[in-house]
């Protein structure tokens, strides 16, 4: 493919009008908005889990300290405990990805696939395209091409 500002990097499927490829990049865009989500909800598993580890910690702690009915209820009321009803973190975060994060995954490859003939991220493409100066090296639209062998 030429250097060329009419060229893309992820050319168009024939047929693929311009709401479509909008359509498709915004949800895409979403999807890695979720990915984000995802993240945190990781971290806040992982975390919790943490805290919840440093409370065998803690509850010896207050024994020495003298403490051994708070101690106690540490051990007997919060160690252990459902974070949401009926549910700790890892749960949590297998209810997401089983449910709401594979339905949206599947939509989002579903549309790439129909639409875009599995291409991704066309109109972050085009966007390239549109966006560059031809010629300077720091704007090149594709990489170079490794030499064959």
């Amino acid at each position: 493919m030429s250097d060329d500002a009419q060229d893309s990097p992820r050319p168009r499927v024939d047929g693929l009008n311009d709401e479509t490829v909008l359509a498709v990049g915004r949800l895409t865009h979403a999807l890695e908005t979720v990915n984000r989500a995802r993240g945190y909800l990781y971290g806040f598993h992982e975390l919790t889990g943490r805290a919840d580890n440093e409370l065998d910690e803690v509850v010896d702690l207050f024994r020495k300290a003298g403490h051994q009915e708070f101690a106690d209820r540490i051990e007997r009321e919060l160690i252990g405990r459902n974070v949401i009803q009926d549910r700790w973190t890892f749960q949590i975060v297998d209810d997401y990805e089983t449910g709401y994060f594979a339905t949206f995954t599947d939509f989002e490859a579903q549309a790439r696939n129909e639409f875009c003939g599995g291409v991704r991220h066309v109109r972050e493409a085009e966007m390239k395209r549109d966006r560059r100066t031809p010629g300077d090296p720091a704007h090149s639209l594709m990489p170079p091409e490794e030499p064959a062998g």
